[in-house]
C-alpha cells in the first residue's frame, strides 16, 4: 500500500516536471496553470467570488483559469456579458459537458441541455404554457395570491412574536411552483416537502462546493466514495420521487382539459403520438426538477434579502408602506399591474434582487464554435463561466454598486428606471425560464405582506450580518425577524 502511494506521488512529481498546460494561440491571459490541478490552488474552493474579483483586476474583464487540464474563460462586466450572451448568443449558448453538473443531469430537462434541437423545442414550448398561464381563472397570478393567503394566516399566528423565515419563504415559493406544475400544494411542514427541499438544497450545495470543483478538476477520484456520490444519489432519489408524482397525477387527469404545467405536456405527447418525438416520461421529469429548482431557491433567497433589507432599514419599509397604502386603498388585493402605480416599491425588489446575487456565476456555459471574443480566441468547447454578480456591483452601472439603496432604480423624476446592467436571471437565449414568475411571485408576496404586517430587527439579536452564504446561490445567513399587524390592517 505505502509502495502504492509512493509511486502516484513520483508519477504526480514527473507530471509537474515535465508537462506543461498550453494555452491556445490569442487564448485570454491567466494564472499559470499546473498540471493536473490546473489552477485549483488559486482558488477559495468554499467561495472564489473574492478570487475572481482579484484575478479580474490583473488580467481584465476576459481572462482564463484552468479546471484541471480543462480551459475556462471567465467573463466579468456588462460589456463582456453583453458581447457573448447576448450579441454572439449563438456561439456561447452551449452548456459544458463531463462535469459533475451535466453528469447527475443526464442531458435531459432544459438548464441544463445543451444547445440543440431537443433545447430549443422543449423551451419554446415551456415559455408558451408558462405564459398561457398568466390567464383565465386559474392564472398564474390566482394561483400566487392563493398561497399568500395561507403565508398571511401562518403570519398571523406568529404576529407579536420573534421567527425565522427561512423555511417559510422556501415552503411558499415551493408551493407556487407545485401548484403551476401539478396543481396542489402542501401544508407548510409536510414532510415530503420538507425532503424534496433538502435534497434539492443539499445536492446544489454540493455541486458548487469544494467537492463539486474537485469532481470537475480530478476525474481520478470520481470512483472514490467521497462527498459528491451524496449529489448523485440525491437526484435519483428526486427523479424516482418527481416520477411518481407524475403517475399518480396522470392517473386522476381529464385529457385537453389542462390545468397545470404537466396536464400540457401530457396532452401535447399524446397529440405527437409514438412518433420519434422528444416528448417523453424521462424529459417531463427532468423538466419539472428544472422548472421546480429555478422557482423555488432564487425566489426564496431574494425574499430572504428583501427582509433582512427591510428589517434593517425601517425607513425604506415605511416607504414601501406608504406607497402601497395610497395605490391599494380599499382594493381586496394587490394585482400584478398595480407595479405601475409603485416606482418606490417595484426599486425596493429590484434593489433587493441586485443586491442579492442569488446566482452569482450564473449556470456554465460552452462555446458551440471556434469563436472571438473582445479580440481574443476562444476555441470550440471551451467552458465559460460569466461572473453575474461582477455586473451587478459594477462600478459606473450602478449609483450606489456597493450598498442597499432603491435610488439605482429611480431616475431624477422618482420614476423606475431598470439599467441595461440589471440581469440577475443571466441574459440571452439562456435567460431563466422562470424569470416572468419570479417577478409575479416577489411583487405580490412583497406588497401584501408590507400591506398587513410590519417587521422588525429582534432587540436580543445584535448586530445584523449581511454577509451572504455561498453556495449554488447565496443566501443570507440565517437571521430571525420579528412581525406585527399593522393597525391599518386591523380594519380589513
Amino acid at each position: 500500500m505505502l509502495g502504492s502511494l509512493v509511486l502516484i506521488w513520483l508519477f504526480i512529481c514527473l507530471f509537474f516536471l515535465f508537462i506543461k498546460i498550453q494555452r491556445p494561440k490569442n487564448f485570454p491571459p491567466g494564472p499559470r496553470p499546473v498540471p493536473i490541478f490546473g489552477n485549483l490552488f488559486q482558488l477559495n474552493l468554499s467561495n472564489p467570488l473574492k478570487d475572481f474579483e482579484r484575478l479580474a483586476e490583473r488580467y481584465g474583464n476576459v481572462y482564463s483559469l484552468y479546471i484541471g487540464g480543462r480551459p475556462a474563460v471567465v467573463l466579468t462586466g456588462l460589456k463582456a456579458l453583453k458581447e457573448a450572451l447576448v450579441i454572439k448568443a449563438a456561439d456561447f449558448s452551449g452548456r459544458p459537458q463531463n462535469l459533475l453538473i451535466s453528469d447527475i443531469t443526464e442531458q435531459k430537462g432544459i438548464a441544463l441541455v445543451d444547445y440543440g434541437p431537443l433545447w430549443k423545442e422543449h423551451r419554446r414550448f415551456a415559455l408558451m404554457t408558462l405564459k398561457n398561464f398568466g390567464m383565465g381563472k386559474q392564472s398564474m397570478e390566482d394561483r400566487i395570491l392563493g398561497e399568500i393567503e395561507h403565508l398571511v394566516a401562518r403570519l398571523e399566528k406568529s404576529a407579536g412574536d420573534v421567527m425565522n423565515p427561512g423555511t417559510l419563504f422556501h415552503d411558499v415559493t415551493s408551493n407556487v411552483i407545485s401548484l403551476v406544475l401539478f396543481g396542489i400544494r402542501y401544508d407548510y411542514g409536510d414532510e415530503q416537502l420538507k425532503q424534496f427541499v433538502s435534497r434539492f438544497t443539499e445536492t446544489t450545495k454540493i455541486l458548487n462546493g469544494p467537492w463539486g470543483m474537485l469532481y470537475d478538476t480530478l476525474p481520478v477520484l470520481r470512483a472514490l466514495p467521497l462527498p459528491f456520490k451524496k449529489a448523485l444519489t440525491n437526484f435519483q432519489e428526486l427523479k424516482e420521487t418527481t416520477a411518481n408524482m407524475i403517475s399518480k397525477h396522470k392517473a386522476s387527469r381529464v385529457p385537453e382539459e389542462p390545468e397545470s404545467f404537466v396536464d400540457c405536456y401530457l396532452d401535447e405527447r399524446d397529440k405527437r403520438g409514438n412518433t420519434e418525438s422528444s416528448f417523453s416520461k424521462d424529459q417531463l421529469v427532468r423538466i419539472i426538477m428544472d422548472l421546480h429548482l429555478a422557482g423555488t431557491e432564487t425566489t426564496s433567497n431574494t425574499l430572504l434579502t428583501a427582509f433582512l433589507y427591510l428589517i434593517t432599514h425601517t425607513d425604506i419599509q415605511e416607504k414601501c408602506q406608504q406607497e402601497i397604502d395610497e395605490v391599494l386603498k380599499c382594493k381586496a388585493d394587490a394585482s400584478f399591474e398595480d407595479r405601475h402605480k409603485m416606482p418606490y416599491t417595484q426599486a425596493v425588489i429590484h434593489e433587493s434582487q441586485r443586491i442579492a446575487r442569488t446566482l452569482p456565476l450564473s449556470v456554465p456555459h460552452c462555446t458551440i464554435n471556434d469563436t472571438e471574443l473582445m479580440g481574443y480566441s476562444i476555441p470550440k468547447g471551451t467552458l465559460i463561466i460569466p461572473n453575474l454578480s461582477s455586473v451587478l456591483s459594477e462600478e459606473g452601472q450602478w449609483k450606489f454598486p456597493h450598498e442597499f439603496n432603491p435610488e439605482n432604480f429611480l431616475n431624477e423624476q422618482g420614476q423606475f428606471e431598470k439599467p441595461e446592467a440589471f440581469m440577475p436571471f443571466s441574459a440571452g437565449p439562456r435567460m431563466c425560464l422562470g424569470e416572468g414568475l419570479a417577478r409575479m411571485e416577489l411583487f405580490l408576496i412583497l406588497v401584501t405582506l408590507l400591506r398587513r404586517f410590519q417587521f422588525f430587527w429582534p432587540e436580543d439579536a445584535g448586530e445584523p450580518d449581511f454577509t451572504p452564504v455561498y453556495g449554488a446561490t447565496l443566501t443570507p445567513k440565517p437571521y430571525r425577524m420579528g412581525v406585527r399587524l399593522r393597525e391599518s390592517a386591523r380594519e380589513m
